[in-house]
């Protein structure tokens, strides 16, 4: 059988050139596309965060109950610079579970009325918020208006502050709180006592610190000297308890103050204003159970959320309007806290001029204690064989306000290692006073030694550190800054 023909072989293949080399390009630096490609990333990265920020907060804003407490309003004051919030407190305890209402003693029917008043004035800069306690029972003088229950119409008629909401809600309380301050209210935000336990539970709870004992067995607050990290439900008793200090309503309002403070701090140093998820959950929490004006959206939400990333405890300001009498009597209306009209006139103005309420702090903070300084008086030794030691421990503590002696001495004792504070039992208040001027001392007991405390100037001794005395701030008239707020 014949073989298949074969394929014809291939040409054979012709050596190619040798390429040529062409001379090499200079290459390119890669920094400038490298950090054109961060820049976009970051950007992108920016603008997603904002996208779902926006996208979450819209949602929040649907959720909040809408009231119109700026309906049919005239004569209102003129606008001043910066934005102010009237914040209401109400009761609302009918939302609250019955096993959580035995727990934190909040029996008995709601009132329907407002439990706290507070007006926050937040800066054009938005670098800034300022807090005014405004005491539910202050004597006030009622707008005419329609009783919203009776539906009888009234004229102007003194009341107290929190009766303008029982007979007129958020509308008479805004007329009321504006004539009474000569201030334009930009927007309202109504809080119950729901919202106010969620919104301290979702921040993981709150850190508030005592110097000596709460109790208080009309709300169930009872917490022992010391910090204490508290959940909603103690929060609330923390807030609302009225039967520990003589001014009920004062006292009251300062522990409230006190626990701002401790909230814009938790709120503040653990990152939930700078991640969006974290805060529409906390912003979900509050905003659920809320009651706001129709101009209070998702923008101002969005807006407040971004100036408040730049916001410490040194941004906030707290202070209660000042006082000019307490047990103001009327007829027909009670026992009243009436106003100091030219200090809380110039309060109010500094708020409408957009201007800070705390004076500049000058010279060193100082720290509080339960005894003026003015008030100890104190006898230096020198408990070490360093020259001049006693004269230097002296002259630190009478620079201080203490009423030393002027003539300190050596000790028999000249190896003294740490520096002590003897003091006669009676008087110890003092002597915890005069340890806590001295960083790293010791207290030690001397029966009958008197009312002269004597300080043991040791090798360990540095410095003294500033002390005043806590002043009584029954008139309000004392504004702190958040950085400022002491143990109460």
């Amino acid at each position: 059988m014949p073989s298949p023909p074969r394929s014809p072989a291939p040409p054979p293949r012709r050596p190619r050139p040798a390429p040529q080399r062409r001379p090499a390009a200079p290459r390119r630096r890669p920094g400038p596309r490298w950090r054109m490609r961060v820049v976009t990333g970051c950007s992108v990265a920016v603008l997603a965060v904002a996208g779902i920020g926006h996208a979450l907060l819209t949602g929040v804003g649907a959720e909040i109950d809408r009231v119109d407490p700026f309906r049919d309003m005239k004569n209102r004051p003129e606008s001043g610079h910066g934005t102010n919030i009237l914040l209401v407190g109400t009761d609302g305890r009918e939302k609250i579970s019955k096993a959580e209402r035995e727990k934190y003693k909040l029996g008995g029917a709601p009132c329907h009325c407002t439990d706290t008043v507070m007006i926050v004035h937040l800066s054009a800069d938005r670098h800034r918020a300022s807090v005014v306690s405004l005491p539910r029972d202050s004597y006030a003088m009622m707008p005419p208006h329609l009783d919203r229950t009776t539906k009888k119409r009234h004229k102007a008629h003194p009341v107290k502050l929190n009766a303008a909401y029982a007979e007129g809600g958020p509308g008479l309380t805004v007329r009321t709180v504006e004539h009474m301050t000569k201030l334009k209210i930009d927007h309202y935000l109504e809080v119950d006592f729901t919202s106010f336990m969620k919104t301290v539970d979702v921040v993981g709870g709150v850190e508030v610190c005592t110097s000596r004992p709460l109790k208080d067995r009309y709300s169930g607050l009872d917490l022992p000297a010391g910090t204490h990290e508290l959940g909603g439900g103690q929060a609330l008793q923390y807030v609302r308890a009225r039967h520990i200090e003589a001014d009920s309503d004062l006292g009251r309002m300062q522990r409230q103050q006190r626990f701002m403070a401790a909230l814009v701090q938790r709120a503040t140093s653990s990152g939930i204003l700078l991640n969006p998820v974290k805060f529409r959950e906390v912003t979900g929490a509050v905003l659920g159970s809320v009651r706001a004006d129709k101009g209070f959206g998702s923008a101002e939400l969005l807006a407040l959320g971004r100036a408040m990333r730049t916001f410490s405890p040194r941004s906030s300001e707290f202070q209660t309007v000042p006082i000019g009498t307490v047990g103001y009597a009327v007829p027909g209306v009670g026992s009243t806290v009436k106003w100091d009209p030219a200090k809380s006139a110039r309060l109010f103005t500094a708020l409408r001029e957009d201007r800070p309420i705390t004076s500049p702090r000058v010279g060193p903070k100082k720290t509080v204690v339960p005894v003026d300084p003015r008030t100890i008086r104190v006898q230096v030794e020198n408990g070490t064989g360093t020259p001049g030691l006693g004269k230097r421990v002296d002259g630190a503590l009478r620079a201080t306000g203490f009423r030393t002696t002027g003539a300190p001495r050596d000790a028999k004792q000249r190896d003294a290692a740490r520096t002590t504070v003897l003091y006669d039992p009676r008087w110890d208040r003092s002597a915890k006073s005069l340890a806590t001027a001295l960083p790293g001392s010791r207290l030690h007991a001397v029966k009958k030694q008197g009312p002269t405390l004597k300080v043991l100037a040791g090798k360990d001794f540095e410095k003294v550190r500033q002390v005043r005395a806590e002043k009584p701030r029954d008139d309000g008239s004392a504004a702190v800054r958040g950085d400022e707020v002491e143990c109460g």
